[in-house]
């Protein structure tokens, strides 16, 4: 539909805006002029200000500035269109005419909107009546006050086949169907009857407020227990949420919405004093109500029950929303205690524990990872392997590129942080390896002595960068006797967390540097350190064995080298006990003479190999 300028200006001009305004906010003249307390900000002392004249409104608190169009569509949230119907209805002017078939379709909506208020009025005068008796003990029964069941437009629907479609029996049954006040069997030659019977019925609005369908409550046993009106030209459950057309005001004066799972939960809700309240219909949350979530506010809160059936209707929110995702607009959650759904605990509660449930909400990635880690087995690689693949799919899924690179680290990060190494483990971690660091270059004394801090540095380095080092390794690495306090914390830190931690996957080295507050220059320092061939990250899996391999050779020579000396002295001794014995050499056994003779032979190989180790860190210390 096109609509003219001059059409809008039109509109503007046979609209008060401060009667339109004052219909939701407390107004009062000052002089040519009209103010109130803003609605788009919470203030005490009026800076909102009203010029019928020149038709707009303007608050000098937080600049929100408008005219009766606006108005509608950030104070109400209608849609432009919707907006301007409204309006014009009230000023008594005609849309501009659109297609034939539009303007068909337009009538018949009219109609249909008609026949629903028609119902809802009748529903209403039911529930009043002597039929809406046991209907009214429920409402006290629940806590309903009389204010809220008038808000709520609360009404009952007799239990009976053809009160309402004889009470509204000047509109066609026809259009009672089409509205889904009525079911016409399959079998033609029967009449058509009322859908709702011996039920508390509530209105279902749009946007602007207008019943375009109805929930209904049976009283007493019965299935279903809540029916709502099927999909009509007016209805569409999967667009549609309840309590919308309250709610989208009090969500822009409150910068909030919370979704919870049904009429009640919103109407006792907005009895405590939370307006901001909606529900979906019935259904999970579907991709249109999210976009209208985010029309009214860039992170709604859900809010489901505690229970299972509240966690899964989470869930299926959370995986539905990832494709829409946007910088700046997701989802919080909130699990309430004990089961409860919001009815139960501002009963046990109030206003205040509700609130006090909603401080600490989920982010979206939160709940996604929390999903997916209680759904299968993460007590073995392969389950955690598929921990990583599941997350790694729903991550993929996102169509920003910007949200979905986010999502893949944040996921990543949330893995590491329960398999991998611990905040206090990297710290530690980090100040051992910067410590050592100095220890090395400060220390100008011995070259010998820095190339033996440098070999045992560069081994614990190692380990951090291959973990499989040190599982297959660990009682050797504890042998190996390190010269300075800070390498054997660094010992002890490895070998504790390889006792208390599932086998740790990820390298101390890459959780480090993974770390966002790692700063530049420790990067730097950091590759630097990795200048080995077993410190270095592997490009491929034989690149990786060949680190490896190299590792546990330099672990090997060291040790050997450390403990040859007190071996070969012990077996010595042994020897030259049994010659002071026997005084004759040919008491030596054979296996005592070839112990010694492999140490010996060991030992060459052993110097030979650390002689070249020596000679590549004294190299490297050089060029440094």
């Amino acid at each position: 539909m096109s609509l003219s300028p001059q059409f809008l200006d039109e509109l503007r001009a046979r609209t008060t805006l401060s009667t339109l305004l004052g219909k939701t906010i407390k107004v009062q003249k000052a002089g040519r002029e009209y103010k109130a307390c803003c609605p788009f900000h919470n203030e005490k002392t009026p800076s909102f200000t009203i010029n019928d004249e020149k038709g707009f409104y303007h608050c000098f608190g937080c600049g929100a500035h408008g005219d009766a169009i606006r108005w509608m569509t950030e104070q109400r949230g209608l849609p432009f269109i919707d907006a301007v119907k409204e309006l014009a209805d009230a000023a008594g002017m005609e849309m501009p005419a659109a297609d034939p078939r539009a303007a068909q379709k337009a009538k018949q909506a009219r109609g249909l909107h008609e026949a629903m208020q028609a119902a809802q009025d009748w529903f209403e005068a039911q529930l009043a009546g002597t039929d809406g008796a046991e209907a009214r003990a429920y409402l006290n029964k629940r806590g309903i006050t009389d204010a809220t069941r008038r808000s709520f437009g609360f009404g009952f629907a007799p239990d009976s086949r053809g009160k309402l479609k004889s009470a509204l029996k000047d509109f066609p049954t026809e259009m009672l169907v089409e509205a889904g006040l009525l079911i016409q069997p399959d079998d033609k030659g029967r009449e058509a009857y009322d859908r709702f019977r011996g039920r508390l019925m509530l209105p279902i609005r749009d946007a602007r407020g207008r019943v375009i369908a109805f929930g209904g409550r049976i009283i007493g046993e019965g299935e279903p227990k809540y029916l709502n009106s099927p999909d009509t030209p007016l209805f569409d459950k999967g667009r549609t949420l309840y309590n919308l057309d309250k709610a989208a005001s009090a969500a822009r004066r409150a910068d909030r919405v919370i979704v919870v799972e049904g009429y009640m939960d919103v109407i006792a809700l907005a009895q405590a004093g939370i307006e901001e309240a909606v529900a979906p219909l019935g259904t999970a949350l579907t991709e249109h109500q999210l976009e209208r979530l985010w029309k009214m506010v860039d992170v709604p809160l859900l809010c489901f029950d505690g229970d299972n059936a509240g966690q899964k209707a989470a869930n299926r929110a959370a995986l539905r929303a990832l494709p829409l995702l946007k910088p700046g607009q997701s989802l919080n959650f909130v699990t309430l205690p004990g089961g409860m759904d919001p009815d139960d605990l501002i009963k046990a509660k109030g206003a205040k524990g509700f609130e006090g449930a909603l401080l600490s909400p989920r982010p979206l990635v939160e709940q996604i990872w929390q999903h997916e880690k209680t759904s299968g087995d993460v007590t073995s690689p392969e389950g955690r392997a598929g921990l990583q693949q599941r997350t790694a799919d729903h991550a993929a899924v996102i169509a920003d590129e910007l949200v979905r690179k986010e999502y893949q680290r944040a996921l990543r990060g949330l893995f590491w942080d329960e398999f991998g190494w611990k905040k206090q483990e990297i710290q530690a971690a980090r100040s051992y390896i910067s410590i050592t660091r100095q220890e090395i270059s400060s220390d100008k004394t011995s070259m010998m002595k820095r190339i033996d801090m440098m070999i045992k540095r560069g081994i614990l380095l190692g380990i951090s960068r291959y973990p499989s080092a040190l599982y297959s390794h660990r009682e050797q690495i504890t042998r190996i006797s390190m010269p300075t306090p800070a390498l054997r914390q660094w010992v002890a830190l490895m070998v504790q967390a390889s006792i208390e931690h599932d086998p740790l996957e990820e390298p101390l080295i890459s959780a480090i540097l993974r770390n966002e507050l790692t700063p530049l220059p420790e990067r730097r320092n950091l590759k630097h350190d990795l200048a080995f061939s077993f410190f270095r990250k592997s490009r491929n899996e034989q690149a990786r064995l060949a680190a490896e391999k190299d590792l546990k050779d330099v672990i090997e020579i060291i040790l050997f080298e450390q403990e040859y000396s007190p071996v070969l002295k012990k077996l010595s001794e042994t020897v030259h006990d049994r010659e002071q014995e026997t005084e004759n050499l040919a008491e030596i056994t054979e296996h005592e003479w070839q112990e010694r003779l492999k140490l010996i032979i060991n030992k060459r190989k052993n110097d030979e190999r650390l002689r070249e180790l020596k000679a590549n860190i004294e190299e490297q210390l050089l060029a440094a």
